[in-house]
C-alpha cells in the first residue's frame, strides 16, 4: 500500500467515474484501475462497485476512505512542514475569508500579496465562519479572515482591524438626511442577512433587535428570511433596501461597491464596528507566511479612508 493508490481512491471517490479520475491523477484508466485493484488485493476486502455508467464505493470502501484522506491529510502537512523549513514564504497558502469581508478586502490585498511575496501563492476559500473554523480544525485551511471570535483553544486569532458599520437606507427614507442615525431607530425595519453569518447577529445586536421572528407583528425584525424572501449575499440585501424594504447596516469596506446602488449611506451614532481576525492553527508551521499577510492587510487597510 502506498500514498499513491490512496490518491486513486479518493479521485474515484470525489468523480465516481475510472476516466474522470484518473484525467485528474493524470494517468492512463488502466493504470488506475491496476493499481485500485492492487489496492483491494492487498487489503482483501472490494472497495468499490463498478457498473457501466458509474462508481460506487462499498460500506467497508467507505470506512477506508475516510482513513486514506486522513493519511493523505497527514501526509500533505509533513511535506508542509519540510517546506515552510526551506522558505515558508514559498508555495500555497489556503485562506479562508468569510463573505462579508472577501469581495471587499481581497481586491486591496491580493497584488500587493503577489508583488511583495511573489513565491506565496494564495488559495482563497470563501464560506461562512463556522464552516472556515471547521477547515481550520481539520487542515482544510491554513487560516482564515473572520470577524468574530471562534471562541475555540485550538484556534489562535490576531486582531487585524476595526471596521465601522454604517446604515443603508433607501432615498425616500424618512432619516435619509440627517447626518447620523441612531442604531435603535432601525431595528423595527432592519433587514439582514440569511442565518450563518455573523453579520446579522452584529447587526441585530447593534440595533437591540432580536432575530427568529418570521412574521411581521409589533416588535419583531425583518430579515432578508420572511416573506419568503432570504439574502446570501451583501448585494441582495442592500438592492432590498434600495427597492424601499428596509434598512440594514453594511461594513464600512463594502460602500465603496455598494454606494452606486439608489441607497444612501449614513455612519451610526453608537460607532458601531466589528473586529477582524486573522485565525490559524497554533502549530501552523509557516508563521512567517501568516506575518506577511498581517502586514499587507494592515497597510491596505490603514490607507482606507472608509476605515476612519
Amino acid at each position: 500500500m502506498n500514498l499513491q493508490e490512496l490518491r486513486y481512491l479518493v479521485a474515484i471517490a470525489e468523480h465516481r467515474h475510472f476516466g474522470r479520475a484518473a484525467e485528474a491523477c493524470n494517468v492512463s484508466q488502466p493504470t488506475l484501475s491496476s493499481q485500485i485493484k492492487k489496492l483491494e488485493d492487498e487489503l482483501g476486502v472490494t472497495l468499490l462497485e463498478r457498473t457501466n455508467k458509474r462508481v460506487d464505493i462499498t460500506m467497508v470502501g467507505s470506512q477506508i476512505l475516510a482513513h486514506a484522506q486522513r493519511a493523505l491529510s497527514e501526509a500533505a502537512q509533513m511535506e508542509a512542514v519540510a517546506r515552510a523549513a526551506r522558505d515558508p514564504l514559498m508555495g500555497p497558502l489556503k485562506l479562508g475569508v468569510i463573505p462579508t469581508v472577501a469581495p471587499y478586502l481581497m481586491p486591496l490585498i491580493l497584488n500587493p500579496l503577489k508583488q511583495g511575496y511573489p513565491g506565496l501563492t494564495i488559495e482563497l476559500w470563501e464560506d461562512q465562519t463556522r464552516a472556515l473554523v471547521e477547515g481550520l480544525r481539520n487542515h482544510r485551511l491554513d487560516a482564515a479572515i473572520l470577524a468574530t471570535e471562534t471562541g475555540a483553544p485550538e484556534i489562535t486569532e490576531i486582531e487585524l482591524y476595526d471596521e465601522p458599520l454604517l446604515a443603508a437606507l433607501p432615498l425616500n427614507h424618512r432619516l435619509a438626511g440627517a447626518k447620523k442615525i441612531d442604531e435603535s431607530a432601525l431595528t423595527e425595519e432592519l433587514l439582514v442577512l440569511a442565518d450563518g453569518h455573523c453579520l446579522s447577529t452584529q447587526a441585530l445586536a447593534a440595533c437591540g433587535a432580536k432575530h427568529g421572528a418570521h412574521g411581521m407583528g409589533p416588535g419583531h425584525v425583518r430579515t432578508g428570511l420572511q416573506s419568503s424572501m432570504q439574502a446570501a449575499t451583501l448585494e441582495t440585501l442592500v438592492n432590498l433596501v434600495a427597492a424601499g424594504y428596509g434598512a440594514t447596516l453594511i461594513p464600512a469596506l463594502a460602500a465603496g461597491s455598494l454606494e452606486q446602488r439608489e441607497i444612501v449611506l449614513l455612519p451610526l451614532t453608537g460607532k458601531s464596528r466589528r473586529t477582524i481576525r486573522l485565525a490559524s492553527r497554533p502549530g501552523f508551521p509557516r508563521a512567517q507566511a501568516l506575518r506577511a499577510i498581517e502586514k499587507v492587510i494592515r497597510k491596505a487597510v490603514s490607507s482606507s479612508a472608509k476605515l476612519r
